[in-house]
């Protein structure tokens, strides 16, 4: 099958630290090509990949600080697929609702993996303008605010079996990993850690656009005994931090869409200690692989019982629910059925 990935420039496919979505694109990727696709992957130069690199600029936007307009490049980047769009079989796109105009004016099959959420209400007349157009949502709770879209398949994330494997330890402390931002809410972690009196240690990314928030509200509470803020830290790193954790906690305050920490704990062997928002019941299976909580009173009575849980039974879980080998198999499905099932596109929603 000739597949098009289409990823966003913002970092390379892989990022060296953070980068929640463009990861998932390596993994899927790398995944394809070890299946015997021939795959093309539309992203910046940096990126490093087993499938034929289409670098649309030369490195990731994080990284130049020459790009004051990223819409521009990703702008200029679609009309290049949407020109070579007959070379394909099926186009897979990661870029939210940008090719939805032009995608819907040519005859190869595509589809639009949606990495964010979608509870604001400008969202709304973009679905509504574009109704046939086909989205795969990466958790069954990140399609709540916009349920009549063209939903053609849920497909959560997955990573690499070998990447991430339990290491030999002695759990010591709580672990938050991660961004940094009002609605991850690494303040809640560090009042759940204090009332537990275990420490917590935060490996976390912090963006431009969330500084103010990390050095006025954050920073100080950083000063708290017991509390050590490692930074951003890339997969190397992670397994000896989550293998050495007694949970990993995840008190967010947003409809998170999926929550890509959650299976590297669980790759791990680590419990998860997550409030009920979002996609988390999808995810952590309460008493299995962690615990489901509503407020910090209950989060810190469930740290109190991980010690019940099984790590090698969260680790087998993992193997059964989350591999990037099941994620792209998943997503083969898919393509075969839209390809299968083209056929010349509807016209668009008129208002």
């Amino acid at each position: 099958m000739r597949i098009a990935q289409i990823a966003p420039l913002t970092e390379a496919v892989p990022p060296p630290l953070y980068g929640g979505t463009e990861r998932v694109i390596s993994w899927l990727t790398e995944e394809l090509v070890e299946l015997g696709h021939d795959v093309s992957l539309f992203a910046s130069g940096d990126s490093i990949t087993a499938a034929r690199l289409e670098p649309m600029w030369p490195r990731s936007l994080r990284l130049d600080g020459t790009v004051r307009d990223p819409n521009a490049l990703h702008m200029a980047m679609i009309e290049q697929v949407f020109r070579r769009a007959s070379q394909f079989d099926i186009m897979h796109f990661h870029l939210d609702y940008y090719a939805f105009s032009l995608m819907s004016r040519q005859a190869t099959p595509f589809v639009t993996t949606l990495h964010g959420r979608l509870d604001l209400p400008e969202h709304h007349p973009v679905f509504a303008t574009f109704p046939s157009v086909p989205l795969v949502s990466i958790s069954n709770a990140q399609r709540r605010p916009i349920p009549t879209a063209n939903w053609v398949a849920t497909v959560h994330h997955g990573l690499p079996e070998n990447l991430l494997r339990p290491q030999p330890a002695r759990p010591s402390y709580l672990a938050f990993l991660g961004r940094i931002s009002p609605e991850k809410r690494v303040d809640a972690a560090i009042r759940i850690a204090q009332r537990c009196g275990l420490p917590l240690k935060i490996a976390a990314k912090v963006d431009r656009a969330d500084a103010d928030y990390f050095n006025e509200v954050i920073r100080p509470l950083l000063e708290a005994p017991g509390v050590e803020f490692i930074g951003e830290i890339g997969d190397d790193r992670k397994k000896v931090f989550l293998s050495g954790a007694i949970a990993l906690l995840v008190p967010i305050d947003w409809p998170e869409p999926f929550g890509l920490v959650m299976i590297e704990a669980m790759a791990c062997g680590l419990p998860v200690v997550a409030f009920n928002r979002g996609s988390v019941a999808e995810i952590v299976e309460d008493g299995v692989t962690g615990f489901i909580v509503e407020d910090e009173t209950s989060a810190v009575g469930a740290v109190h019982e991980v010690a019940s849980l099984s790590r090698s039974a969260i680790r087998t879980r993992f193997e059964q629910r989350f591999t990037a080998r099941r994620m792209a198999q998943d997503y083969l499905d898919l393509y075969r059925r839209l390809i299968d099932g083209a056929k010349p596109r509807p016209r668009l929603a008129s208002f």
